[in-house]
């Protein structure tokens, strides 16, 4: 499950780095920023979910 958490993050940020890049190319002249961040969005909360359904099922538990 860890795995699948940092390659969700590694995604996510590059999403938001694409999204900055699409920011500065095209300078507002077409969409791909947008869709970039919506992607991110999706993604931050399809994560948040797993992380959620891992607690609830216990495949995720806490350390204390």
């Amino acid at each position: 499950m860890r795995i699948v958490v940092i390659l969700f993050l590694i995604v996510i940020l590059g999403s938001l780095g694409s999204a900055m890049y699409y920011m500065l190319k095209d300078r507002g002249t077409t969409d791909r920023t947008a869709r970039a961040l919506t992607i991110r969005v999706a993604l931050s909360v399809t994560l948040f979910l797993l992380l959620i359904i891992g607690f609830k099922t216990g495949l995720i538990t806490t350390h204390l």
